[in-house]
This record gives structure tokens, sequence and C-alpha cells, in this order.
């Protein structure tokens, strides 16, 4: 077994591909239209659907906003350096929620901080940006 993808929904796709394949660098895989069904799909991510996960933006037409929830955490992607990383998302518009730095709450027994930062989508789903983590 292996995550296929992870969905959201989104309230404007075209905004929020905007985002994920503008911004973040992601590729759009496949974008499905269901007019009996009255929404759209968008796959996008970093590597082939075929060997990793991605994620599945869905827009439902009818619909104009969503009420987050208090379960949903955060997607988390790992990046060189997260300070110049935040750097290039905020020259291009990204918002950052919390600045690149050393994570707060650390164990002082681990040899290495993780250096972290978050960003929001366009919806306000939070984006975790990790320093050095192997992929």
């Amino acid at each position: 077994m292996r995550i296929l993808h992870t969905m959201l929904r989104v309230t404007d796709l075209d905004r929020s591909l905007a985002f994920y394949v503008d911004t973040l660098g992601m590729t759009l895989f496949r974008r499905e239209e269901y007019p009996t069904g009255r929404f759209t799909l968008a796959f996008v991510g970093f590597g082939s659907e075929a060997h990793t996960s991605v994620i599945e933006l869905t827009h439902n037409w009818d619909i104009s906003s969503y009420d987050g929830g208090n379960g949903y955490g955060h997607i988390a992607l790992a990046v060189d350096n997260a300070y110049a990383t935040c750097e290039v998302l905020a020259a291009n518009g990204a918002r950052i929620v919390r600045p690149a730095g050393p994570m707060s709450n650390a164990s002082p027994d681990r040899d290495n901080v993780e250096v972290i930062a978050f960003i929001e989508d366009p919806d306000g789903y939070r984006i975790e940006l990790i320093e050095g983590v192997n992929v």
C-alpha cells in the first residue's frame, strides 16, 4: 500500500492552481470535469502519480466557502533552505504565517534543531516547510 493523494476543497480552482503550480512549482498532472456532479478535480504534485503522493484539489461549483474545522493540521514540504524558500515565496505573493527559524519546541537532546516555516494557500490551508529533510 501507499498513499495516493490528499484532497483539499478549494473555492477558486484557478487561484489555487496558480498557487500550487506557479508559486510552489508543482506540476498539474490532470484536471477532470464532472458536470453532472458539478465539481472539478485537479491533481498536482512534485513527482509522478505512479511513484509519489499528490494533492487533489476539489472545486465544488456551487460552494463559495468552506468551514475548515479544527481537525486539519497541515501539509509538509521538504526544502533545502527554509529562509531562502520563504524569500522567494513571499516575493511571489505567498502568505508567510510563521517565518523560517528554529523549531521552538525541539527536544534539547536532539543533535540538530529543525528549521521550519509555515505558509498558507489561498484558502487558508497551512503548509509547513521543513529544511534539510532527506527526500
